[in-house]
């Protein structure tokens, strides 16, 4: 499975003092598959234009991938920022002179204008168009996409451009191309889901900060999820160990402390307190709709259901072989950041906004390893997953989370199933009890040969070796000195 993703990364393999000058190592850890896609269709573009929109949450490297992809092209970049439609087309008409060298008399208030001049421009001169944070036209000028739709239905059989069309805003994003009433529904022609990076990645990453041990991964993982700007921002400060982290995150300055508001309060709107709420909850281990509601006093179904369907930031599991009728289920919280930010920073929030930094490390350190478990269980199953062994894999429990069982993996194909434990200390692993929980396992596999494992913080280099051998290795080059 390759899911590299585009980043820079500042390192020093010699690097031993925060706090002097040092070279600039930048690797890119390339996102393969979505850069050869990308390519690909530019080389299809110089028949006849195509469309791409490219969605992926805040800071997870959408701008990056995009440049690397057409670094060797002729292309313009627009960013809409929220301001009046006449100021951003000044911006745009700037980033036309100086990119493609077209004189351009008068003022150019109207984006329809600008679009219809590079469709223009691009019937001999194949051209990429890049349109950031494209669903912020929504709140400047929304007469914009209908413009586009009947420019791009106009001329894209005679003009060559790729128009890659960037989002972050997910739920407008879905709106403006999936909705059959809106005037860019079925343009598009791909349409690429940017994901964090992978445990190896991360751990490709503390190797090269000579920083790799698994518990470091594991906070590595947890903590910035994988989001290329988290990471970045942790690699600059040499900050890998949970307690190094903790400084940079708890700290007055520090962006993370507000980072989940503001990725977040512009989807929810006004309700944002009740879906903040739900949130802080799951991320408390209060998976089920039961017990939210017993908190809350009040139905949440429908914020449940805009949570994992509108918002995919949830998603609602149920126990491996389950019916799909099962009501037997639970919701977990998919961005490992976003779930680490409410079970500690949001939940307190007030002593933060004290500036009591060391009472919240204090309570991360004491309660972090019984919070960490569930996402080593959720590396172990990836890892697992990707080895490309099973036909099924998941968590097994009964009713009243009875007789739970972390991973269940089953290969339908040789007919073996896998349980497994998992204990971030090797010593706390009792796979004696897993032959008990399974009963009805067994009732459900008769034919079937089953497997107990335990899994621990020491088995994850093993893990992490053979998911590495599938990656490409980065490439190097060096970019000037850094002072700090």
């Amino acid at each position: 499975m390759l899911c590299l993703i585009f980043c820079v990364i500042y390192c020093n393999l010699h690097y031993r003092n925060r706090h002097y000058s040092k070279e600039v190592l930048v690797k890119f850890y390339d996102r393969e598959v979505e850069l050869r896609l990308l390519r690909k269709i530019k080389s299809m573009s110089l028949d006849y234009s195509k469309m791409t929109t490219i969605v992926g949450r805040r800071r997870i490297g959408k701008t990056r991938l995009i440049l690397e992809a057409i670094k060797d092209e002729l292309y313009v970049y627009f960013f809409v920022s929220r301001k009046s439609e006449a100021l951003l087309c000044a911006e745009f008409v700037e980033e036309i002179k100086a990119r493609l060298k077209i004189p351009i008399f008068g003022e150019i208030k109207s984006f329809k204008d600008i679009f219809a001049l590079l469709l223009e421009f691009s019937r001999n001169h194949p051209l990429t168009v890049v349109i950031d944070e494209f669903q912020d036209f929504y709140f400047i000028n929304p007469s914009v996409y209908s413009s586009i739709q009947h420019l791009w239905d106009m001329n894209k059989d005679s003009s060559k451009m790729h128009l890659i069309l960037c989002g972050s805003i997910y739920t407008l994003m879905k709106k403006i191309f999936e909705q059959s009433k809106q005037p860019l529904f079925g343009r598009t022609d791909k349409r690429i889901m940017l994901k964090p990076f992978l445990p190896e990645i991360l751990a490709g990453i503390l190797r090269d900060f000579d920083s790799f041990s698994p518990e470091n991964l594991l906070s590595f993982y947890i903590i910035t999820g994988g989001i290329a700007k988290y990471v970045e921002l942790m690699t600059n400060e040499r900050a890998f160990s949970l307690s190094d982290m903790l400084d940079v995150i708890l700290d007055e300055n520090s962006l993370f402390l507000d980072e989940g508001k503001n990725l977040l309060i512009e989807e929810f709107g006004k309700e944002y307190a009740t879906y903040f709420s739900i949130l802080s909850l799951i991320s408390s281990s209060r998976t089920s709709r039961r017990e939210i509601e017993s908190v809350l006093q009040k139905n949440i179904g429908g914020y449940l259901e805009r949570l994992e369907n509108e918002y995919h930031l949830i998603t609602r599991i149920k126990p491996i072989l389950a019916k799909p009728a099962s009501r037997n289920q639970k919701y977990v919280l998919e961005d490992n950041f976003l779930n680490f930010w409410f079970r500690f920073i949001y939940k307190y929030r007030s002593t933060i906004e004290i500036g009591n930094f060391n009472y919240v490390k204090k309570v991360i350190k004491r309660d972090f390893s019984t919070f960490a478990g569930k996402f080593l269980e959720k590396m172990f199953i990836y890892f697992l997953a990707s080895s490309n062994k099973y036909t099924d894999i998941g968590s097994y429990w009964e009713r009243g989370n009875q007789n739970e069982i972390d991973i269940v993996a089953i290969n339908k194909e040789t007919k073996k199933v896998l349980l497994a434990e998992v204990k971030l200390r090797p010593e706390k692993l009792n796979t004696r009890i897993l032959p008990v929980k399974a009963r009805k396992l067994f009732s459900l596999l008769k034919d079937y040969e089953f497997e107990f494992k335990g899994f621990s913080l020491e088995d994850v280099p093993l893990f992490v070796d053979s998911a590495c051998k599938k990656s490409q290795p980065g490439k190097y080059s060096l970019r000037g000195q850094a002072n700090r």
